[in-house]
């Protein structure tokens, strides 16, 4: 996400409207009127006439977020507590209790405690199971219950939760929580500075930029800048932090628009850090937007190698309009271009299908761009990377354990089994592995794979509409058939099951920070980029040097 931040406005609706789509469509302003005339007269009608009652705030926010949805998935309107959340997002600051937190039936679930944050330091571990918070029981309170951990800092709040079964209570002060952009940077051997650039909020300029000043004090000479599965954010910290590596006043991005005003083009505007010092990026496909602009632009410029695989492909950039009663518009406002002129968005939302999914550009109609140095990259499809590196994608079965909490209870298990390893990496032998498929059953987890699910609601249809019973037969020895497989399964994708169990298992004992330091002495794309660094010929090589 791109985006850009303007003092707020209150002004009529109208008004809004009339200046959101621009002088250049003032010839249009009475049909703009007319078509607001007619859902203002329907909107009233159906709440004065239905035979119900209804809630007009919530048909309101229904109607305006399917309107903008036929659009594209970036221009949406967010309600008060929707603008709350966003500014989270973009700042990285609020008050709370500092973990990550999921809503589970009745009652939230710590799936991470941040280090030295509240809930850390009131003793909360990943896995407890918070049922009450001051008067407030979970299981009464449909709303984001998760609010009811926020506030002013300095508030007391009573928690009640399960661990293990076993209920406890605690008392949590409330404090101010930065997220960091850059939440680990450290060195990968005595020369290889790494840094994780987790998202492009406020301060990701300023953070990277502390930790490679560090890094080049602990003796960096050469960097991996990870931006795998960075989501974006701010635009001009994504040209603040290719200020970093590269001279002042070189072009990053440009963005054009059919409104004039939002054409601009964004150059560096300060002396650099280190023009010289050997970089390497890695990208996925989880990387998109501000991640694609410092990926695309360094690479543009020849200024750093790109390793990984094709990038997510979004080159659109959205502006916050404050609208009236605290409510606010993200929309879409021009297309991005890195520094030889291409734009990497990978979806024409302009044109869909019969079935409304934006088309995606096909590889044969990339158009061609070069870099300053004369090497030929691609548009139409994300930032695809110097050096291809296939990116490991997780079995049907692998998937369905993460999403039903498979291996985060078996963790939560293991830890209250082997709480004094401290820094010890555990070590996951076969019959930990036997253990955990135990654990799976006794507890009877099911994970149904997105195939089964749907085998499941295509029986349930069959024998609802009263269709053959042959063919409702056959479904459930195909179900059956699948459910007996499901060991085979296990046993089949062991190792990757058995990856994320132990990632699961380092941050219990280690936090965040011990599963980075875990990453730059195991992860096989890390050591690729380290591998390239260190190989200066085949490094000057790729560039052009």
């Amino acid at each position: 996400m791109v985006t850009f931040f303007k003092k707020k406005i209150i002004i009529p609706i109208v008004a809004a409207a009339f200046l959101f789509i621009g002088t250049s469509f003032k010839d249009d302003f009475f049909e703009i009127a007319k078509q607001i005339e007619i859902f203002t007269t329907l909107f009233k009608a159906v709440n004065t006439n239905y035979v119900d009652e209804t809630n007009p705030g919530d048909l309101m926010d229904k109607a305006i977020k399917s309107m903008l949805g036929s659009l594209d998935p970036y221009t949406v309107y967010f309600n008060e507590q929707d603008v709350i959340n966003f500014k989270i997002n973009n700042t990285g600051e609020y008050t709370g209790i500092g973990a990550l937190i999921t809503r589970k039936a009745d009652r939230l679930i710590i799936k991470e405690p941040y280090k030295d944050y509240p809930a850390d330091k009131a003793g909360l571990k990943a896995g407890d199971e918070i049922i009450q918070i001051g008067d407030v029981l979970i299981a009464d309170f449909k709303d984001d219950a998760s609010q009811l951990l926020k506030g002013a800092k300095n508030t007391k709040i009573a928690i009640k939760y399960l661990r293990q079964g076993k209920t406890n209570t605690t008392d949590i002060i409330l404090n101010e929580i930065d997220i960091k952009s850059v939440p680990f940077f450290g060195m990968i051997d005595a020369k290889t500075g790494y840094i994780v650039l987790a998202h492009f909020s406020r301060k990701a300029s300023a953070e990277t930029q502390s930790a490679l000043e560090q890094l080049k004090r602990d003796g960096a000479t050469q960097i991996v800048l990870d931006l795998r599965g960075n989501p974006g954010g701010l635009l001009n910290e994504a040209v603040n932090i290719c200020n970093l590596f590269v001279p002042k006043n070189e072009v990053i991005v440009t963005t054009k628009s059919r409104i004039e005003k939002h054409n601009n083009t964004y150059k560096t505007t300060k002396e650099p850090i280190d023009t010289q010092i050997p970089l390497a990026i890695l990208v996925n496909g989880r990387s998109a937007s501000a991640s694609e602009i410092v990926s695309g632009a360094l690479q543009d410029l020849d200024r750093a190698v790109v390793l990984g695989s094709r990038s997510f492909g979004k080159g659109l950039v959205q502006r916050s309009v404050d609208l009236t009663y605290g409510t606010q518009l993200k929309v879409t406002i021009s297309r991005y271009y890195t520094p030889s002129g291409r734009c990497i968005q990978a979806l024409d939302y302009a044109h869909k299908d019969k079935n409304g999914v934006a088309t995606k550009t096909d590889a044969k109609n990339f158009n061609a761009f070069k870099t300053r140095k004369g090497r030929t990259v691609y548009d139409g499809g994300g930032v695809m990377p110097d050096i291809e590196l296939e990116e490991a994608k997780l079995s049907a079965i692998t998937n369905a354990l993460l999403k039903n909490d498979g291996i985060f209870d078996y963790a939560t298990s293991y830890y209250y089994k082997n709480p004094n390893l401290g820094t010890q990496i555990p070590t996951l032998t076969d019959a930990d592995y036997n253990s955990f498929k135990q654990f799976l059953k006794t507890n009877k987890i099911t994970f149904d794979t997105e195939t089964e699910v749907a085998l499941k609601n295509t029986l349930a249809a069959a024998k609802k509409e009263k269709i053959d019973e042959t063919i409702t037969s056959e479904y459930q020895q195909l179900l059956n058939a699948l459910e007996k497989s499901e060991t085979t399964l296990l046993d089949k994708n062991q190792k990757e099951i058995k990856n994320l169990i132990l990632e699961e298992l380092i941050k219990r004992y280690q936090y965040q920070e011990g599963l980075y330091q875990y990453y730059i002495k195991n992860n096989s794309e890390i050591k690729k980029a380290v591998g390239v660094l260190n190989n200066q010929t085949e490094y000057k090589s790729i560039l052009k040097m």
